[in-house]
């Protein structure tokens, strides 16, 4: 990982428009899952087009979530990052060049602000993947959504991607440095078109419902 933020600071003195750091962080996400034994079964890749610019929800479960989205999902995509990361010397500036939006957890004025700047990366022609529950929650189950992601579908004019992930709780536990072997499940739905919906709520409620059924389908499946 090291090594590769140190080459995508080098590319990125000649590529500005952080699709070199897209590209070999989609490469490190797949190298990541076979050198831990990862298995990753995606249904659904026919339900959205390469071509298109999406902002895509998922439900967040473990530190797997990222990487395997970024192997998996052929868009480019870019991730609110917590402000933490964009802290740390080196992958917080390439971060940053890469396109990636630092937010800071909460509800206050900051927040939002830092949510709002992902519609500037949708409008540029980029998807924007956004973890609604807020946090990852330890058991797998679904945590309650929170109503921000879905402000920035409304005003943002690209489509929602629900995407539902299963089992990385299992692979990367919360709270734990352990990665273990294990199968992870992505299920791609149907584009959400936010013009459908009069309000934010019914918006939020309709992927929320889209991600739990396919949760509960496919989950001991």
């Amino acid at each position: 990982m090291f090594f590769g933020i140190l080459l995508v600071l080098l590319i990125d003195l000649f590529d500005s428009s952080g699709e070199s750091f897209h590209r070999i962080a989609a490469w490190w996400g797949r190298f990541s899952a076979k050198l831990f034994g990862i298995s990753i079964e995606v249904i659904g890749r026919e339900n959205y087009s390469p071509e298109q610019n999406y902002l895509v929800i998922s439900n967040h479960a473990g530190m797997a979530d990222i990487p395997l989205l970024l192997g998996t999902m052929n868009l480019k995509l870019r991730f609110l990052a917590k402000e933490e990361l964009g802290k740390i010397p080196l992958l917080g500036r390439a971060l940053r060049q890469a396109g990636y939006v630092m937010i800071k957890r909460g509800q206050n004025r900051s927040a939002l602000q830092s949510l709002f700047a992902a519609k500037e990366v949708l409008k540029s022609g980029h998807s924007v993947h956004i973890f609604p529950e807020g946090t990852r929650s330890a058991t797998g189950e679904l945590l309650p959504f929170k109503r921000g992601a879905f402000r920035v579908a409304k005003e943002g004019g690209a489509p929602v991607l629900p995407v539902t992930i299963i089992g990385s709780h299992l692979v990367t536990p919360k709270k734990s440095l352990k990665i273990n072997k294990g199968k992870i499940r992505v299920i791609i739905d149907k584009p959400i078109q936010p013009s459908q919906f009069s309000g934010v709520d019914e918006l939020m409620n309709a992927c929320s419902a889209i991600i739990t059924t396919n949760f509960n389908r496919y989950q001991n499946n």
